[in-house]
């Protein structure tokens, strides 16, 4: 049985990871092509700017750093949180001599998928299941590693430490995410073994179950994503509005995990980051409005 490390045992409901959506369109629903003068301001940041390139390197370097320093350590706990805990009240699963494995998401974290997005963009639409579904199946070659991916994830393996994959990529197209993996310089991945994915655990998009999977095998020393639900579900809970959810990133009791052990890149283009009205995303304290005003256009 393992060990387990914990503070204190608070859980958290916790709820589904979103997928790779927008604005969602009905399954089956048939999908026509819309006239798109460019791509949304999102995607020309994330995928286009020669800040957010030197943002996710950075962000690779950082994580590249951490795990060769922390695998010269031979840790006694990982960062995967134990079922019965939560990020105010956490506890680790115990390393107990495992060999060392950092685990990370796929999309818009080790690669970009340049191709569906554009295909998307250019049918003016935010998402389509049965699209993203063909996507996952005949993608491969036209997503792309991020930048300083290819560099980091080297190091990580020269390291002795084991990449491992998981993803919301369905499982029955696991063929065409390790196809879509290896064509991107990722490296090659085995489904149940070093790549997982939606359907493999019982909890749907929620990926703790997956984590857990992983962690009977492997002491998991890094987390990385880019949405909080690569890191814990409970991060993901319905019931946490948008400023709950920040707060809750900011725990006394894993605050100095992100960075150290917990990492999170950017995605401006999708995921449950992407919601929030006037009054969450700016305070009543930092209300102000020019003296010309009322001759401004009403905010919808």
């Amino acid at each position: 049985m393992k060990q387990i490390m914990s503070v204190a045992f608070v859980a958290l409901l916790a709820a589904c990871q979103t997928a790779p959506v927008q604005t969602p369109a009905a399954a089956g629903a048939p999908v026509e092509a819309a006239a798109v003068v460019k791509p949304s301001a999102g995607q020309q940041w994330l995928f286009g700017s020669a800040e957010a390139s030197v943002i996710v390197r950075q962000t690779w370097e950082t994580i590249a750093d951490y795990v060769e320093s922390k695998a010269a350590e031979a840790p006694t706990y990982g960062v995967v949180l134990t079922p019965d805990s939560s990020p105010v009240q956490p506890g680790f699963l115990a390393c107990e001599g495992r060999p060392l494995a950092a685990v990370f998401d796929a999309d818009e974290t080790l690669i970009w998928n340049l191709g569906s997005m554009a295909a998307f963009e250019r049918m003016g639409i935010g998402f389509d299941p049965a699209i993203w579904d063909e996507w996952e199946k005949t993608g491969a070659g036209k997503a792309v590693a991020i930048p300083g991916a290819l560099e980091a994830l080297a190091r990580i393996r020269e390291a002795g430490v084991t990449v491992i994959v998981n993803t919301n990529r369905a499982a029955e197209n696991a063929a065409g995410t390790e196809a879509t993996l290896e064509a991107a310089g990722i490296g090659e991945f085995s489904h149940g073994s070093t790549l997982f994915l939606r359907g493999d655990a019982p909890d749907g998009t929620g990926k703790d179950g997956r984590r857990m999977m992983i962690s009977e095998n492997y002491c998991v020393i890094a987390l990385v994503g880019d949405q909080l639900g690569d890191i814990a579900d409970p991060f993901n809970a319905k019931n946490l509005g948008v400023l709950d959810r920040k707060v809750l990133t900011e725990a006394p009791a894993i605050s100095g995990l992100w960075g150290n052990g917990w990492f999170v890149l950017p995605n401006p283009v999708y995921g449950p980051s992407i919601r929030g009205d006037f009054d969450d995303i700016y305070p009543e304290a930092t209300h102000w409005a020019p003296s010309a005003a009322s001759e401004l256009p009403a905010a919808n």
